[in-house]
């Protein structure tokens, strides 16, 4: 039985001054990632899709280098949109996050819609299973979209409490059926 497993990337280095697309995973993350990569929890992948965002393909590369295969991207697998704000420091991206899952129907401070985002991934998701042939496929994302999506394959109201504790989790999906088998697990989980 073939799985989606939606992975979110890992620890990043946070730099304020570059473009949130542009940050790349931190020593940890990388570590993570390796560690995951080597696990039970993804040894019949046969497919990796990414985000553009460097910190996701960089997960993603990582995972795609065990089976010798490559990276595919996706745009629409991208983090919710943020530009209106940019960087914002941690307590004060945490309470716009809130209020973002708390009022999906309403765009937070100029960002995405909730409800929008969720489509947009699901949608992005559909588009690649439809391609997909055998084997599990693992998606490397991030953590607001991912969330949004189990929401929609669980039939649940976006709610963050269904939220990743922290970056690096992932939950997986039977295939065809988009059955989810579990919730965020830790990366380590994996091992």
């Amino acid at each position: 039985m073939a799985s989606l497993i939606f992975i979110t990337h890992p620890e990043v280095a946070i730099d304020p001054r570059a473009p949130v697309e542009r940050w790349r995973l931190s020593g940890a993350g990388l570590a993570r990632m390796r560690q995951f990569a080597d696990s039970s929890a993804v040894a019949e992948v046969t497919s990796v899709w990414a985000s553009t965002e460097a910190k996701a393909i960089e997960a993603a590369g990582i995972l795609a280098a065990r089976f010798g295969i490559g990276v595919q991207v996706e745009y629409d697998l991208g983090e919710n949109n943020r530009s209106a704000t940019g960087f914002l420091p941690q307590p004060e991206f945490e309470r716009v996050v809130d209020t973002f899952f708390a009022r999906p129907e309403e765009s937070v401070r100029g960002w995405e819609r909730a409800i929008d985002a969720q489509q947009r991934v699901r949608q992005a998701v559909e588009r690649i299973l439809a391609g997909h042939g055998r084997g599990d496929i693992a998606i490397v994302s991030h953590g607001a979209v991912g969330t949004l999506l189990l929401c929609s394959y669980c039939r649940r109201s976006i709610s963050r409490k269904a939220d990743q504790p922290f970056q690096g989790h992932y939950w997986t999906a039977i295939l065809p059926s988009l059955t989810v088998q579990h919730s965020w697990k830790p990366l380590a989980a994996g091992t």
